[in-house]
């Protein structure tokens, strides 16, 4: 019996579609990195509003600014450092990179914010499609904010 690793391997339509020029610029490293950095902040806000409301029993709305700030905190240091590999040095530029990434999750936080009331209130289709609809382009959007904006990338490399 083979492993499925090698059922993988061969079957042609896997490999058609993992040969595509699209999806290999879409499945770069840094956006594998992103996708998996982005899970564990979700785990960390999720899980220490969880830790908080649960054992030490925090107000939910406490509970839930802290876990967010976690979160962000968490998104913003892997980001910086794994994902973007950002070459910002020094307390300034460091600090100007942060508002700049705070500044981009502020942006995308309004996005979601009004883009969630005009499906839930204007488009004919369960709200959770709605919320899982307009969480996609927020995360495609915080993607393209960190790259272009918010990191600083050494253009000596």
């Amino acid at each position: 019996m083979e492993s499925s690793n090698e059922e993988i391997r061969k079957n042609s339509f896997f490999n058609k579609i993992m040969e595509n020029k699209f999806v290999k610029k879409l499945f770069t490293k840094e956006v594998i990195l992103y996708i998996i950095f982005g899970v564990l902040t979700t785990v960390i806000n999720i899980g220490s509003f969880y830790i908080m409301t649960t054992f030490f029993h925090i107000d939910e709305n406490l509970s839930n600014n802290i876990a967010i700030v976690l979160a962000v905190l968490f998104a913003y240091i892997t980001n910086r450092d794994l994902v973007f590999h950002s070459s910002a040095r020094g307390f300034g530029e460091r600090f100007i990179e942060f508002c700049k990434f705070i500044l981009g999750r502020l942006v995308t936080m309004f996005i979601e914010s009004i883009g969630g009331s005009l499906l839930f209130e204007f488009v004919p289709i369960p709200s959770i499609i709605s919320k899982c609809l307009i969480t996609v382009v927020v995360i495609i959007l915080n993607f393209f904010i960190s790259k272009f904006f918010a990191f600083k990338k050494d253009i000596s490399k």
